[in-house]
């Protein structure tokens, strides 16, 4: 059967073709009793996106759930047939961003509905006319998989980000660079369309996905005009009003030539009036970023807890201190000290902009919402809210009864009943017992000692404390992750120390220390499977180090993948 002829796609057939196998006197297969009729539909593509002849029209649509990629492309099909065209729709379910999105997949004819193609169920790589993204990583996905072509495509995407499964899973940040996401859009189209949909989305009224049809409209890829989309939304019947504004505001912003994303738009930093003049002893780079650190940490705890932050964070500042080193320690400290604990999560859980915020996205007006929070805390976060002379006796006993992991409570709150919510509101009012917290002086014990690495470590090199500050990223997570990461990040400032402090006695500028630092953090931010291997190259290395062997210490980081 290899030796059959390969049939084009999208050519018609009334009937079986016949073919004779090729032997050793016939290089080809030859076709019997050919039939006298008119050549396939043409796939091959105008030199211009306003097109007039008869040709076949491929639109994939990789969307993200909730976004309404499948009322997309029955817009598209119904449009097509509005304009009367001949058109065809199919999916392949996904999920979205995990095992790989739901693609919709989109034919539009343009030629005689009488003599009609045969519809393909997936798209051609290479040979993809439109792409349709309601999410920028889809853009990626896409070009991963050799859809759209620099000749041909014409790409129109929304630039806002839903970080993926894999994105969020890492103990790092994984975060997809958006240049490179943009850089590679414009590389495989022939036009490019991109820009936050969502926001200009929310900013009416409406959807992503009429934004996003406006758009298509706009750049004339199909041969089919706005009118024909209306009025596909209209014979949808799913919040017509509200589409058809999306989706004239995605038209007139697709004409505007809307090809770049727009920039990424940053929350101002925020000053607490009351410490405004607390911020006048730091350099001007410092302010933004010590401001917003203030107003967060206020939010969390209060003013007197606020003044602890500046505390700590004023033996790094001076005008003979590294700015690089106390950029990174203050904004490290802020976030560690604004820890997520019961209460910090029960506060957030029960704010009234919360469920502000919940009404807005579902719009429902006047329709009532229930809300049900899935907690499952462990032990470690039950009785870290308490006092700590009150159960650090318990906490003793917890950690050796159970070594590898504590017990966890799995519980199931609705929020927006009267005994849901009272039972989380009256958590969320032991704030000022938080200071006293079993967890707090964990916490704040750990962070002292951070404190006092990075201070030490700037003795010997600005470089290895800048590392040792970096250090506070490991320290994240909840329940049993938060665990494992802590006494990783224990170990890894204790190796820079003794690292550190060794190659002094060795009369050298702590290189190794350094190096050694920042590769066991890449190590352990890359996920689990890293982190005995982090482990046992702190090991190799201070073996070394003992033997005063500093260049085969060096060499065993280069080795490891994670040196700088």
């Amino acid at each position: 059967m290899r030796w059959l002829r390969r049939l084009r796609r999208g050519c018609p057939r009334r009937r079986a073709l016949s073919l004779v196998l090729r032997g050793a006197d016939r290089p080809e297969p030859l076709e019997v009793a050919k039939a006298a009729r008119a050549g396939p539909p043409r796939r091959d593509h105008a030199t211009g996106h306003g097109v007039s002849e008869s040709r076949l029209f491929s639109i994939l649509i990789p969307a993200v759930g909730g976004q309404g990629g499948g009322v997309l492309a029955e817009w598209l099909v119904d449009a097509a047939t509005v304009a009367g065209h001949t058109a065809h729709g199919t999916s392949i379910p996904g999920v979205a961003q995990r095992t790989g999105s739901t693609t919709y997949y989109v034919e539009i004819y343009s030629g005689d509905a009488k003599d009609p193609p045969t519809f393909s169920l997936y798209p051609v790589p290479g040979a993809l006319d439109v792409l349709l993204a309601p999410e920028f990583l889809e853009v990626g996905r896409a070009i991963e998989l050799g859809m759209p072509s620099p000749e041909i495509t014409t790409i129109v995407a929304s630039t806002h980000r839903l970080f993926s499964i894999h994105e969020k899973m890492a103990t790092g940040r994984a975060i997809h660079p958006l240049g490179e996401l943009e850089a590679a859009a414009r590389a495989f189209s022939r036009t490019l369309v991109a820009f936050d949909a969502l926001a200009v989305a929310r900013e009416h009224g409406s959807e992503v996905n009429a934004v996003l049809l406006g758009a298509l409209a706009a750049s004339d890829a199909l041969p089919v005009g706005p009118d024909a989309f209306r009025e596909a939304i209209q014979k949808k019947g799913i919040q017509v009003e509200a589409n058809l504004r999306g989706f004239d505001v995605g038209l007139a912003r697709g004409r505007e030539g809307a090809e770049t994303p727009l920039p990424v738009t940053r929350r101002p930093f925020r000053t607490p009036p009351a410490l405004a003049e607390s911020l006048t002893v730091f350099p001007d780079v410092l302010r933004p970023l010590v401001g917003e650190a203030l107003a967060r940490l206020i939010d969390y705890q209060d003013e007197k807890y606020a003044a602890l932050y500046l505390e700590r964070l004023a033996p790094f500042v001076g005008a003979d201190r590294d700015h690089a080193l106390a950029e990174i320690v203050a904004r490290h400290l802020a976030v560690w000290m604004t820890y997520e604990d019961a209460i910090r999560v029960a506060d957030l859980k029960t704010r009234a902009s919360r469920f502000e915020r919940i009404r807005r996205d579902a719009r429902l007006k006047d329709a009532e919402i229930e809300v049900t929070d899935f907690l499952k805390p462990d032990l470690d976060e039950i009785y870290g809210v308490l006092p700590y002379r009150l159960v650090a006796p318990f906490a003793r006993w917890a950690e050796r009864r159970w070594p590898r992991g504590r017990s966890t409570v799995g519980q199931h709150v609705k929020t927006t009943s009267i005994l849901g919510f009272l039972r989380l509101w009256l958590l969320a009012k032991l704030r000022p017992l938080r200071p006293i917290s079993y967890r707090a002086q964990r916490e704040h014990e750990r962070m002292e000692r951070w404190l006092t690495a990075v201070r030490r470590s700037a003795e010997w090199n600005t470089a290895l404390a800048c590392e040792v500050a970096r250090a506070a990223q490991l320290v994240k997570g909840y329940g049993e992750v938060r665990r494992r990461l802590t006494g990783l990040f224990d170990d890894l400032i204790q190796r820079a120390l003794q690292a550190g402090s060794l190659e002094t006695l060795q009369g050298r500028k702590a290189t190794v220390a350094t190096e050694l630092t920042a590769a066991y953090r890449r190590l352990v931010l890359q996920g689990p499977e890293q982190e005995g291997k982090a482990a046992a190259l702190a090991a190799d290395v201070m073996t070394r180090l003992e033997r005063n062997e500093p260049d085969a210490a060096l060499a065993a980081i280069t080795g490891s993948g994670a040196g700088g």
